[in-house]
């Protein structure tokens, strides 16, 4: 295996681990047992693939590689035994921030490997990055992370768009891979640290 797909792979299982982790945290919160905690971890984490894979017809990447649910498993245990606390959600959150800008480039990556357009390859990308959050959060009943106005789709959006153009005009995969996730991780990070958010809707509120 050459460097790049070596790197790949460890972003692609790191950044299932860490959503598989998120999804623990959120059974943390609701005081749940440890199935819970490994079902919601394995959703979290290979949510967005398998979306991803059913909507480009590809094999669901799961099924025949069962090491990514191995991952999320390890992950729930993790914090089953180290308990939540703030410290470790903050940490979490910077974490998760690096599994989404890595899962919006490897969504879009195996995308466009398999001829989908650059459009929709740029959507998948998005997807792969963020589903597993919207099923974790209805799973848990908490806010989806679609109806919060900080920075989180928009990031997966920018990063699998970088990628997708740079790719597109024939840049090495190492330099529009990495461009497409620094880009991801540095409107993410702006948004954990600044609180950036896109504008509401400006218009007013029609009468109930």
């Amino acid at each position: 295996m050459d460097p790049l797909a070596a790197t790949l792979t460890v972003l692609d299982y790191a950044a299932v681990a860490v959503f598989g982790a998120s999804g623990a945290l959120a059974a943390a919160r609701r005081k749940h047992d440890i199935i819970t905690f490994g079902f919601f971890a394995a959703v979290t984490g290979v949510g967005g693939g398998t979306l991803r894979d059913l909507l480009i017809d590809a094999p669901v990447f799961w099924v025949s590689r069962p090491e990514y649910i191995v991952a999320c498993l390890i992950a729930a245990l993790a914090i089953w035994i180290l308990g939540w606390g703030r410290g470790r959600e903050r940490l979490l959150l910077w974490l998760d921030a690096l599994g989404m800008a890595a899962y919006a480039v490897v969504g879009a990556l195996k995308a466009t490997s398999l001829g989908v357009p650059p459009v929709s390859a740029v959507i998948m990308g998005v997807l792969t990055a963020t589903f597993g959050g919207v099923l974790r959060d209805v799973l848990a009943h908490e806010p989806s992370i679609l109806l919060r106005r900080e920075l989180y789709v928009t990031p997966a959006l920018i990063g699998a768009g970088v990628f997708v153009g740079l790719h597109a005009l024939d840049l090495p995969l190492a330099v529009s891979g990495t461009m497409g996730f620094l880009a991801a991780f540095a409107v993410r990070s702006g948004a954990i640290l600044f609180g950036w958010q896109m504008p509401g809707f400006p218009g007013r509120t029609p009468p109930t």
